[in-house]
C-alpha cells in the first residue's frame, strides 16, 4: 500500500513539474500550435 501511494505521489509531482517547466520554456499548446495567422487573446 505504501509503494502504491508513493507511486501516485511521484506521478503527481512529476506531472506538475513537467507542466510548469514546459509552460516556462514556451511549449504550451497555444504557443506551439499557433502561427502568425492565428490570433489568440
Amino acid at each position: 500500500m505504501k509503494a502504491m501511494l508513493a507511486g501516485f505521489a511521484a506521478m503527481i509531482l512529476i506531472g506538475l513539474g513537467a507542466w510548469l517547466a514546459l509552460g516556462q520554456m514556451g511549449f504550451s499548446v497555444e504557443e506551439v500550435s499557433s502561427g502568425p495567422n492565428v490570433r489568440l487573446e
